[in-house]
């Protein structure tokens, strides 16, 4: 099957078309054999069908619309999304699919909450004014917390990708604050919205849920302090999640806490990565010496890059994260301890 590529328009699409149909005529069997999946007659609406059908649309009218809905939200114009949700209020609510950057499909709340991140180049870009295109599809019917079955609400996307704008308007709209991720995404399994917006670094969307009453432990520990939200309810999966915020930030103190409340020192991420992996990554020194004090395995190896903490230490300095020389320091503790990475 076909896949639109952005900045794919109508009339880029009207050409193929045209060309299609030229080529079917000419005799052509290539062409022929495509225009007859569709129909036996050489006209130019069974050529638009057959190009249709091989993006994954039952018809043209559904493609031009599907096309015109991302040329909408790429250009941020609520007025024209206004005007287009009014004549088809289902483009609120259908996924957006066909396009080679969402090969899964998406819905178009989720994908205007994700525009931060160009996925087509894989590069970051300033996005502004997402917020009145949000309130548009949410007053044409985009369900505020997404779809039954959906990886994530839309709330976690936004936080997830730093979509400010988006977030608050979400927020607003009575978007929930404890909504989790399913354990199977591709995010922060399990993790609400203000866990990713912790976990990927998005302050300002961090900041946002946190005055509208969001609450997280993973958050506590960042900031330095996990006396208020640590229970002996707290589920594991939060205190392990915690346990490798503290570490990245270098929080001896919420470390220690962690731990004596019975967290795994040895916790695993879903990449096998432990607290020590993190800590070295970021050049945190302190934080590597205590968890190694503690015990923490200096040779074991994650499952996603087959590397022990002290590889990633050297991949932190590539990456020039973490504190200044916090990485020359990493190393000369977790060199003598690591087998050769």
């Amino acid at each position: 099957m076909s896949v639109l590529v952005p900045p794919a328009d109508l009339e880029q699409l009207r050409r193929q078309a045209k060309d299609l149909l030229r080529a079917a005529k000419r005799g052509e069997p290539a062409a022929l054999a495509r225009i007859g999946t569709v129909s036996d007659r050489l006209i130019l609406s069974a050529a638009q069908l057959t190009l249709a059908r091989e993006f994954g649309f039952e018809s043209w009218a559904r493609l031009k619309l599907e096309v015109e809905r991302r040329h909408v939200l790429d250009a941020v114009d609520a007025i024209r999304l206004r005007e287009l949700a009014t004549a088809h209020p289902e483009l609120a609510t259908m996924e957006m699919r066909g396009w080679c950057d969402h090969p899964l499909g998406i819905s178009p709340l989720g994908y205007l909450a994700a525009m931060p991140f160009d996925a087509v180049r894989g590069a970051w870009r300033a996005v502004e004014g997402t917020g009145p295109l949000a309130r548009e599809l949410l007053r044409a019917g985009a369900p505020v917390d997404g779809a039954p079955g959906d990886p994530e609400t839309p709330l976690i996307t936004a936080a997830s990708y730093g979509n400010t704008d988006v977030a608050k308007v979400l927020v607003e709209a009575g978007a929930s604050l404890t909504a989790t991720a399913s354990p199977d995404a591709g995010g922060v399994p399990n993790g609400t919205a203000l866990r990713h917006a912790v976990v990927f670094g998005m302050t300002e969307v961090a900041d946002a849920l946190l005055a509208a009453g969001a609450g997280d432990l993973v958050h506590a520990a960042a900031t330095g302090s996990v006396a208020q939200c640590l229970t002996p309810a707290t589920r594991e999966a939060d205190r392990v999640a915690a346990l490798r915020i503290a570490a990245e930030r270098g929080h001896l103190s919420v470390i220690d806490d962690l731990l004596t409340a019975g967290t795994p020192l040895e916790g695993l991420d879903r990449d096998g990565s432990t607290a020590l992996h993190a800590a070295a990554y970021y050049g945190q020194a302190a934080g590597v010496r205590h968890l190694i004090e503690y015990g923490a395995d200096p040779t074991r190896r994650d499952t996603r890059f087959d590397s022990t903490p002290l590889g990633w230490s050297r991949a932190g300095r590539r990456d020039e994260v973490g504190p200044e020389r916090g990485h020359d320091q990493a190393e000369r503790i977790l060199a003598p301890l690591s087998p050769d990475d």
